[in-house]
């Protein structure tokens, strides 16, 4: 199969993002984009515009005569006997319906909380010590192998972007397990190429917002 094909690249995205495709063909098309920058970029378009449509509705005011109506109809001393619909009428409302199952899937679908980027960092001995997973708006960290910080200190976790410049994403618990929620522009932050790094700081963190102390564990973020 020509994996270069413009349609099926677009084709193969789309049913990765809609849940469409099996389990082995899942994790094939996963393999591809390890070494394809472009097919994650087509991927990540079409996850931006299927999200859309989980964006809440706006809250409307009734008009003032839909109330009286809605009065007339439920009165119990009268009777509403609703107007026969035509056959359009019902291939129209059918239709209408049908829209809204498509959307609301889709809404459940696209907000399930997914993992988006994955990094491994490692002691200075190259042996594993966290493994961090991104998520859309935080960060979860889990500890694998974290020596014990002394009294009177604290982790805390940095972005190191492309310029070089680290960027706090927050302080975690001592015992380097815990979730750390990102603001808009720390979620922009995670979808470059940026390596994550833990220094031993002082307790509640830097207190100049650059790292002051030495770099524990440090690894960089992968797309999945």
């Amino acid at each position: 199969m020509n994996y270069q094909r413009p349609e099926l690249r677009r084709a193969l995205a789309a049913d990765y993002a809609i849940g469409l495709m099996p389990l082995t063909a899942r994790r094939r098309f996963e393999h591809l984009m390890l070494d394809d920058a472009a097919l994650r970029l087509e991927l990540a378009q079409w996850q931006e515009t299927l999200s859309t449509l989980t964006a809440p509705l706006e809250e409307q005011t009734a008009p003032e005569h839909v109330w009286p109506a809605i009065v007339a109809r439920i009165e119990p001393q009268r009777l509403h006997v609703p107007e026969k619909r035509s056959f359009w009428n019902w291939m129209r409302i059918t239709a209408v319906a049908c829209s809204l199952i498509v959307v609301i899937g889709l809404g459940v679908l696209y907000n399930r909380d997914t993992i988006n980027y994955r990094a491994t960092l490692t002691a200075d001995n190259q042996q594993p010590a966290l493994n961090v997973q991104a998520h859309a708006r935080y960060l979860n960290v889990e500890a694998v192998n974290v020596a014990a910080v002394e009294s009177g200190r604290s982790l805390e976790l940095w972005a190191i972007p492309a310029d070089g410049v680290p960027v706090s994403l927050g302080v975690l618990p001592n015992d380097g397990k815990g979730r750390v929620e990102l603001s808009e522009a720390q979620q922009k932050l995670i979808t470059t190429p940026t390596i994550l790094a833990i220094t031993l700081e002082p307790q509640g963190g830097s207190p100049t917002g650059k790292p002051t102390g030495p770099v524990l564990y440090k690894g960089a973020l992968a797309a999945l």
